[in-house]
């Protein structure tokens, strides 16, 4: 069995660094039905000037953030940004003993990691890589190649993956109850790698964002059933809803070809231009052939802004 003991760093020392981050969000915000109104996670202290890493759900549209450090103090914090597309958040505080950033790249399958969430040594858990694979979130999210480590941490929400030399190597975001692990089922999280930070950091400090042009946004919540994409979910005030799609609605095509799998569809959507392209769907409504065009928007445009201190 791993322990934390059999990891060569300091597990205290490396763990101060691991922080709580506490957030309350408008009872009107887009996705307080979804997300909540009070948010709590974990976040990782990665910079000299108290830059802390966190997972962005924490931070959508919240008007307070406290962040707590090792010896119990809670002081409020600004976002500085948030990356959609990865699912990373940045805040900052106050002063800290960072975190170096490692290679997730470098993880292997079977690799040890320390997931740390906030509270030290008794809140931290040695667990493995299971597998490095792509992760497509029914939410119009995308990860090209994303860690699954077991044993799951049951506090995951912004907490701290971290090598066996001490460096970070991602945030973790998801539990999986249910993972599928060759003909067994197992528990386990999903963990952003920390590579997918390192080009966008700048911009999240200078920007708030990552300065590129918007991805497509359509409101639709679609999941893989019997190797069927459908539609099981639709923001009510989305480009989607308001287009025609239905939940139960099977995809069946996207602009002019055929759709095989969740990611194969945020890909072909993706490439059909930014913000404000129109996406052509072809759905199987009731046995019938269905073609609905989406006028897509910008994910940003439907949050509420950060409130900064």
């Amino acid at each position: 069995m791993m322990r934390l003991e059999n990891f060569s760093f300091d597990i205290e020392t490396t763990l101060a660094s691991v922080v709580a981050v506490r957030t309350t969000i408008p009872q009107d915000a887009y996705t307080a039905s979804r997300l909540g109104t009070e948010r709590a996670g974990s976040g990782v202290v990665i910079g000299s000037d108290g830059l802390i890493l966190t997972v962005g759900y924490l931070l959508t549209e919240a008007d307070a953030v406290w962040v707590i450090d090792d010896s119990g103090r809670a002081m409020p914090a600004q976002i500085i940004g948030q990356d959609q597309d990865s699912g990373f958040g940045l805040v900052q505080p106050l002063q800290h003993l960072p975190l170096s950033l490692g290679k997730s790249s470098e993880a292997m399958v079977g690799d040890s990691l320390v997931i740390a969430s906030f509270g030290g040594s008794n809140h931290a858990k040695a667990t493995r890589v299971i597998a490095k694979q792509e992760f497509a979130g029914y939410w119009e999210y995308l990860l090209d190649e994303g860690l699954f480590t077991a044993p799951a941490h049951p506090q995951w929400t912004g907490a701290a993956a971290i090598d066996r030399a001490g460096n970070l190597v991602g945030i973790a975001s998801l539990i999986f109850q249910q993972f599928t692990m060759g003909n067994t089922n197992i528990d386990a999280n999903l963990i952003i790698p920390i590579d997918l930070l390192k080009l966008a950091l700048p911009d999240l400090i200078k920007f708030g964002k990552v300065n590129r042009p918007p991805r497509p946004w359509l409101g639709l919540w679609t999941a893989e059933s019997d190797n069927k994409l459908v539609v099981a979910g639709l923001n009510d005030k989305g480009p989607a809803k308001r287009a025609g799609l239905q939940v139960g609605d099977v995809v069946i095509g996207l602009a002019g070809g055929p759709v095989k799998s969740l990611g194969a569809m945020y890909r072909r959507i993706w490439s059909l231009g930014n913000a404000g392209v129109t996406v052509p769907f072809e759905v199987l409504r009731e046995g019938r052939r269905l073609e609905i065009s989406v006028a897509s928007v910008d994910r940003l445009s439907r949050l509420k802004g950060a409130r900064l201190h």
